[in-house]
């Protein structure tokens, strides 16, 4: 609910601060920046101090930068607690799964439990924005005070509930999901039960489960991934910069792309990529192992993970404000239709495994941005036209929810199936972290291509799909 709240506040933000157009990409991505980070570092973290620790600082910071963003009074504290909010959504995720896996060791009621915990996930990106939608009629400052206080709350339940690990040393269990690489095992979006087994996989095979790491001890491979209780701060901070410097020139970039200081900042990005490069190849355990890279499977989750933040969540997030801006829209309308969208997604997403051993994962993420660029080309027109077009604008979002389900569905899957058992939560964790960084960098492309023309979003979107789509499948195994 804290991630997608925004969408709906984001006009009424940056009236109160009197952002300025070229500004509000970092209303919205604050938090994606601090996940995408701090998350694998925050896996790390787990690793060395125990899930409940993480998960419970992790809730207990949420709830506090939460509610300061309320008396935020400027663009840049905003950001700044957004920022915070991220880094601290990073510790939840990273410690989350873990305590499901000590308290349900295997069977079907872990398989049940981690469901419970996608729906929730999946409920939670829906209802956002009607919380957001709901409390800014009176005052867009309430909706961040609510989730504040409820996450709050949440911290002080889990100090009194969650037990204390069974084991000794570290705070909490020696071993979860998240072991391998930091990241957390299952996607958010892992609704729909049982993981899937890969499509080339022998009968009577088990698939990796996310869960396979939870076997491991923190001396294992598999726990040591994360740099051995050692968070990789530099690899953090190169990525964090490389991000930071991409996300400055997307947002520049509305006020002309070939400005030096455009140029400038991407030049920086891409230096300090490939320093980040630098830092994990000379890393005996790194965040992320590269040389997962060359197998194709692999390259094909974390290019669909790209993709879908720059292609789906990107437009997706600023959607709601250009419709309340162009269309003069009301806010509880713009969240109706945000959860016509994102329900769509999360009812295709549960019924999804049907598809598993019919079409490959990489195939389930090329029908994806094919039904994502198929719903979004309706939207052409429709910010612009003298009244809603209701009907046209309502199918695109069905069949673009659609489309986001499989893509949701098969990138968990393909993230774990991808990699060897061992790291099969560094699979996830870099799945999660290439989605935020597709997230962060979309949103702030398609709010600059709004600027002038909201059909050029859309089209860029609907192309972005597309080349996802080509992407993923160039040199996946036909089936």
């Amino acid at each position: 609910m804290n991630y997608t709240a925004p969408m709906l506040t984001l006009p009424a933000t940056a009236e109160a601060f009197g952002t300025p157009s070229s500004a509000q990409a970092w209303l919205l991505n604050g938090t994606p920046l601090g996940l995408a980070a701090l998350l694998l570092v925050a896996g790390a973290l787990a690793d060395a101090h125990g899930r409940r620790r993480v998960f419970l600082l992790g809730t207990l910071a949420l709830g506090v930068t939460t509610a300061l963003g309320a008396f935020a009074g400027t663009t840049a504290l905003f950001t700044a607690a957004r920022i915070a909010q991220g880094a601290a959504s990073a510790a939840i995720l990273a410690g989350s799964l873990g305590l499901l896996a000590d308290a349900y060791p295997s069977g079907r009621d872990r398989i049940r439990a981690t469901g419970v915990w996608g729906a929730s996930v999946s409920a939670g990106i829906a209802l956002g924005p009607l919380l957001a939608a709901v409390l800014s009629l009176a005052d867009w400052r309430l909706a961040y005070l609510a989730l504040g206080a409820a996450t709050l709350a949440t911290a002080v339940t889990g100090a009194r509930t969650l037990t204390p690990p069974r084991t000794g040393g570290g705070g909490g269990p020696a071993s979860t999901p998240t072991g391998s690489g930091g990241g957390p095992a299952p996607s958010p979006e892992r609704t729909a039960g049982t993981p899937a087994p890969s499509p080339g996989r022998t009968a009577g095979t088990p698939a990796p489960s996310p869960e396979r790491t939870a076997d491991a001890p923190a001396s294992s491979p598999a726990g040591r991934a994360g740099g051995g209780g050692r968070p990789d701060l530099a690899g953090a901070t190169a990525l964090a910069l490389a991000l930071g410097a991409l996300l400055t020139a997307l947002t520049l970039g509305r006020d002309g792309w070939l400005r030096p200081a455009v140029g400038v900042l991407l030049l920086a990005s891409a230096v300090l990529l490939a320093l980040f490069v630098a830092v994990e190849r000379r890393r005996k355990d790194p965040m992320i192992d590269l040389g997962l890279l060359r197998r194709p499977a692999f390259r094909a989750s974390t290019v669909g993970a790209l993709f879908t933040g720059l292609a789906v969540i990107g437009l997706f997030s600023v959607l709601p404000s250009l419709l309340m801006r162009g269309q003069g829209v009301a806010p509880l309308a713009a969240a109706g239709l945000f959860v016509l969208w994102s329900g769509t997604s999360f009812v295709v997403a549960l019924q999804a495994r049907r598809l598993a051993g019919r079409i490959s994962a990489p195939y389930q993420l090329a029908l994806g941005f094919v039904l994502s660029a198929a719903g979004v080309l309706p939207l052409l027109g429709t910010v612009d036209a003298p009244a809603v077009p209701w009907p046209r604008l309502m199918a695109g979002l069905v069949v673009a929810g659609a489309g986001s389900g499989l893509l949701n569905a098969a990138l968990p899957r393909l993230a774990v199936d991808s990699v060897p058992p061992e790291r099969a939560a560094m699979g996830s964790g870099a799945n999660n972290t290439a989605r935020y960084i597709g997230s962060a960098a979309g949103v702030a492309l398609m709010l600059a291509l709004s600027a002038t023309d909201p059909d050029t979003a859309f089209a860029a979107s609907a192309a972005l799909a597309l080349a996802g789509a080509a992407l993923t499948v160039a040199g996946s195994p036909r089936r």
